[in-house]
C-alpha cells in the first residue's frame, strides 16, 4: 500500500492517456503536478472529483499546476469520461496498473462488507523537481481542489 511521503522522489512513471498519448514524470519538470488515482470513470465520487477539478482548473494553471487523473480503466472509458463532464486534463488509461503500482495504490478495500482489491483514491501533489510535496489519501470529492490549492 502507500508507502510514499511528502518529501520522496516522486516514480517516474510512465503512462498511456485517453488518446495514447505517452505520459512521464520527465515532461511536467518546471511545473507542480498533481496526480489524482480514482476507483473508475463516470461512478458519482469520481465524478464530483474530476468535476470539482475542473471547475477550478485556471486556479490551478494560474498557480503553475498540471493535473493528471488515473484508473484502471480503459481509453475508451476515460474518453467518454473526459466528453461527458468536459474535462481539460489528461487521463491515464492504467488498464496493466502500472502507474497504480508505481504509486502504490492499488490494495485491498472494503465496501459494503465486501472485500477486493481495487484502487485507493489518492492524490500527490509532486514539486516542480519531482519530490512529493503532499500524498493526500482522505479525499473530498466535492471540495477537492481546495484541498490541493490551500
Amino acid at each position: 500500500m502507500i508507502t510514499l511521503k511528502a518529501g520522496d522522489k516522486a516514480p517516474n512513471f510512465s503512462g498511456l492517456d485517453q488518446n495514447g498519448k505517452e505520459h512521464e514524470l520527465a515532461d511536467y519538470k518546471g511545473k507542480k503536478l498533481v496526480v489524482f488515482f480514482y476507483p473508475k470513470a463516470s461512478t458519482p465520487g469520481c465524478t464530483a472529483e474530476a468535476c470539482d477539478l475542473r471547475d477550478n482548473y485556471e486556479r490551478f494553471k494560474a498557480q503553475n499546476y498540471e493535473l493528471l487523473g488515473v484508473s484502471a480503466d480503459s481509453a475508451k472509458a476515460q474518453t467518454k469520461f473526459i466528453e461527458k463532464n468536459d474535462l481539460p486534463f489528461p487521463l491515464l488509461a492504467d488498464e496493466e496498473k502500472k502507474v497504480i503500482n508505481a504509486f502504490g495504490v492499488w490494495g485491498p478495500k472494503k465496501f459494503m462488507g465486501r472485500e477486493y482489491d481495487g484502487i485507493h483514491r489518492t492524490t500527490f501533489v509532486i514539486d516542480e523537481n519531482g519530490v512529493i510535496e503532499e500524498v493526500i489519501e482522505k479525499v473530498k470529492t466535492k471540495e477537492h481542489a481546495a484541498q490541493i490549492l490551500k
